[in-house]
């Protein structure tokens, strides 16, 4: 009888921070721009230049660990971390070994087998290194250090998980807190978000951890769930064959679907961490801790709850529209100005959904005003534009943020609602169709239904469904 394996995973998750500078000096955190052009002597490691710490990202920090119930150290300092790599230009990056921010939280996440607490190592505060741009062509390696001194939250977590399933649903409660506290946007594609896999298999029912591997270059939660399930079988086929498992930093690629060794695996005594002397400790007061607590926006959870209270959404409806800050920001600014929470859903969870999945958007790139929407949910509720026509006018509001107003106008896609006017189209198609004519008068329901369908293609979807409707059953009893 063959083993039984149990995976054990613990997860690093380095978060970029959405401040407007870097962690110790006043260059630009914005992402791209030309290689080089967003730095200085401090974050290029210059001889002479020193340090001085924003004071906003200890805010976020806070923020981040008061939101995934973290004890915070009042009294936290910064230490070196020693390594020479050519992306880290001063030979050591500033974090936090001894005394981090935060440490003992936890997040509580949803699977398949029910509720699970994910316990919180520590957070730490710490800065980016630059980027290395491999070149091809050159047979050469070059450094961008834009990047570096970007300031950067490190989540370290227990290794409390054991599949794919349960990493997913930790890093996307994850996401989904930080996005909300407005702490980091958690574009992986950017690598604003990363998360390195520490990763060991033993036999089922064994107490002893066996020995990790960390993996790296993870950056979509498919690429991680992908490199999870191959670093699993990588491990039980070395224990099934005799073979050791070697503890060692691995790089996942994600194309080919198997990963590489990069290095041997560092302790922490390699990296010779020593107390920062350019830095003063930080002190964090009760009263600072608290401020930032109260300042907490209202989260996922208790959007779901107020929308189903207070907007009468259904629980399906709410869990969809609060599944991105971004949505929910865009469905509760659109129901403000037109005061109809339910519609505003359907328009979004229906058309709003259908189209970023065609165009293979994230929902965060959704980028059209609500008050463009406002304005098409008030043409439809004034009868000035039909539902067929306002899909249409949807669609160019969703692509190019069209004024839908301006749209209706300039394409003459107004409601026809001249009586007149229908009969005439109805009483043609009616003489072009003598067969469907009869077929109603011998009992058939359905021949109504197609001259509606002819009559509204004539009138190019513009003509009110109610009125024509009404109109060919009159005229077809006349008939």
């Amino acid at each position: 009888m063959s083993k039984q394996y149990e995976t054990v995973i613990g997860l690093e998750v380095h978060v970029e921070l959405a401040t407007k500078t870097k962690i110790f000096c006043s260059c630009s955190t914005a992402f791209g721009g030309e290689p080089n052009t967003h730095t200085c002597p401090v974050c290029t490691g210059m001889p002479g230049s020193l340090p001085v710490l924003n004071k906003q990202v200890v805010e976020y920090a806070l923020a981040v660990g008061l939101a995934v119930n973290c004890q915070i150290n009042q009294h936290c300092k910064f230490d070196r971390k020693n390594y020479f790599y050519p992306d880290n230009p001063q030979n050591y990056q500033i974090s936090q070994l001894y005394l981090p921010i935060c440490h003992d939280g936890f997040v509580e996440i949803e699977t398949e087998a029910g509720k699970k607490k994910i316990r919180i190592h520590e957070i730490h505060m710490e800065e980016d290194a630059g980027k290395l741009i491999h070149d091809e062509w050159g047979d050469c390696s070059l450094v961008d250090y834009n990047r570096s001194g970007v300031p950067l939250i490190e989540i370290v977590s227990e290794p409390d998980m054991r599949s794919a399933e349960e990493v997913i649903a930790y890093l996307e409660k994850l996401r989904m807190t930080i996005q909300y506290l407005g702490a980091s946007d958690c574009k992986l594609q950017e690598g604003s978000m990363r998360a390195d896999v520490n990763l060991s298999v033993r036999e089922a029912g064994s107490a002893e951890f066996g020995t990790r591997t960390e993996m790296k270059n993870l950056n979509s939660f498919r690429a991680i769930a992908r490199a999870i399930e191959g670093e699993r079988e990588r491990q039980i086929d070395l224990l099934e064959s005799g073979k050791p498992v070697v503890q060692e930093t691995r790089r996942w690629d994600d194309n080919k679907g198997i990963s590489r060794a990069m290095r041997s695996k560092e302790d922490a005594q390699d990296y010779r961490y020593f107390p920062d002397p350019d830095l003063v400790p930080v002190e964090i007061s009760d009263e600072w801790i608290e401020r930032v607590r109260s300042a907490q926006p209202e989260m996922r959870e208790d959007k779901i709850a107020r929308y189903q209270s207070q907007m009468g959404l259904p629980a399906y409806d709410a869990q969809i529209l609060t599944s991105s800050k971004h949505l929910a920001d865009i469905f509760e600014e659109t129901a403000a100005i037109c005061g109809q929470p339910k519609e505003v859903s359907n328009w979004l969870m229906v058309e709003g959904m259908r189209l970023a999945k065609e165009k293979e958007m994230d929902v965060d790139e959704i980028s059209f005003s609500p008050e463009n929407l406002a304005r098409l949910i008030g043409l439809v509720e004034r009868n000035v534009i039909n539902r067929t026509v306002a899909k249409e006018v949807f669609e160019e509001i969703f692509s190019s943020n069209a004024d839908p107003e301006s749209y209706v106008e300039e394409h003459g896609l107004k409601v026809v609602n001249d009586q007149g006017q229908l009969r005439k189209v109805i009483e043609e198609i009616l003489e072009a169709n003598p067969q469907s004519v009869q077929d109603f008068k011998n009992g058939k329901e359905k021949a109504a239904g197609f001259i509606v369908g002819q009559t509204m293609r004539a009138m190019k979807g513009k003509a009110d469904p109610a009125v024509v409707n009404q109109l060919v059953k009159e005229l077809l009893s006349q008939a």
